[in-house]
């Protein structure tokens, strides 16, 4: 699923746009027990409780594509009969009325799901009646001949409140206010099936991580079955030694700012695509060769990006380099540039010493002080 594609489900999550048909809860202590279990019609609930379940709903569906929300190919073994794509499928054309198949749902997630406090585990069916699109990309509301039916899970931790003081009114007066359990947002869910191309896509399901790195793989192989994807620090670390080990002693700075700048030009002229730009192994090394990669050390690059990354796997360019600072560290001294400015610093050999030297023009501040003006004058008297 592109950009596009999450923000037209996300939009369903209103009281004008809502699909949802069922919703089903499962309360899970920090011991792995079910507390209580609760399913409805979701239009049969207090409105400023759907509310809440919207702004749940909405944050699984948020964040960076390749980074929180991540999408997974089910294996052709996970579409057997006993698979776990197979499963979903079941779940979703139950419409949420089996209570076994619920039961079980729950059970997988807690044995799968890897998490010491308490937790919510919601699940909801929806039926998404897509709009049809013009040529000109409206869209037709009365030309729909597609329905989405899809579920969405969403497993939030659930927190003691803070402890503190209130005011309680049946007394009048200021007391110790009443702690109960409250449900935060989720740090993961998966929604089911994936809404490529403005339809059902039954092999792929879109993932969401509140925390990039924390994908939780257990919890991925026994629920999804999917295939695990590379996070976006494996795939950046990956990045990081194909460079260094292809490289070799030619890793200079010159060469590292270039790959740099390179990348921020990519992502800036993609900005606007709905899919995160991707470099397969021969962009890696096209993007190498024009940030000035020597010829002779290239003979290295297929085994290091094999060995590092896998032959066929692609990585997503905005895994691979901070577009918000360029950072240049000693084990004594850390340079911060803006991204865009990093031909202010450039290496010199000084008295045979590799020197970085950083171009001051009207303004050199330390420790808040302006001491430009100081050197001026000190200029001057000599």
């Amino acid at each position: 699923m592109n950009k596009k594609e999450v923000l037209e489900i996300r939009k369903q999550f209103s009281p004008s746009n809502c699909a949802i048909t069922r919703i089903c809860g499962c309360y899970v202590d920090h011991e792995k027990e079910k507390k209580c279990e609760e399913k409805s019609a979701f239009l049969s609930l207090p409105e400023e409780e759907t509310f809440k379940y919207f702004d749940i709903f909405k944050k699984a569906l948020s964040g960076t594509p390749g980074k929180n929300l991540l999408n997974m190919e089910f294996p052709l073994v996970q579409e057997e009969p006993d698979g776990t794509q197979a499963f979903l499928l079941k779940l979703r054309d139950s419409k949420l009325e089996d209570d076994i198949l619920i039961s079980e749902f729950y059970d997988k997630i807690i044995e799968g799901f890897e998490y010491a406090e308490n937790y919510y585990i919601i699940l909801i069916h929806a039926n998404y009646d897509v709009p049809g699109k013009a040529n000109d990309g409206e869209e037709m509301f009365d030309a729909s001949d597609t329905v989405y039916e899809h579920i969405l899970c969403c497993i939030c931790p659930v927190k003691l409140s803070k402890a503190g003081l209130s005011y309680i009114s049946e007394k009048n007066h200021i007391g110790d206010r009443i702690r109960d359990w409250v449900v935060d947002m989720p740090v993961k869910g998966f929604l089911f099936p994936a809404f490529n191309d403005r339809n059902s896509d039954i092999h792929q399901v879109l993932y969401y991580s509140k925390e990039p790195e924390d994908i939780q793989p257990v919890f991925i192989d026994q629920v999804l079955g999917t295939h695990m994807p590379l996070t976006a620090d494996t795939q950046r670390d990956s990045f990081h030694m194909v460079v260094a080990d292809t490289l070799g002693d030619a890793c200079g700075y010159e060469v590292i700012k270039n790959l740099h700048e390179n990348l921020q030009e990519m992502l800036e002229e993609h900005k606007e695509d709905p899919e995160p730009l991707e470099l397969s192994r021969p962009d890696v090394r096209k993007l190498l060769e024009n940030s000035g990669a020597p010829q002779d050390k290239m003979k290295f690059f297929e085994k290091e990006y094999e060995a590092a990354v896998g032959e066929k796997q692609s990585l997503l360019a905005s895994n691979l380099t901070d577009t918000k600072k360029f950072n240049i560290e000693t084990p004594n001294v850390i340079v911060k540039v803006k991204p865009d400015r990093t031909d202010l610093i450039e290496t010199r050999v000084i008295d045979g010493r590799t020197c970085l030297v950083i171009q001051v023009d009207d303004y050199l501040e330390v420790n808040g002080v302006n001491v430009k003006t100081f050197i001026n004058e000190e200029s001057a008297e000599e």
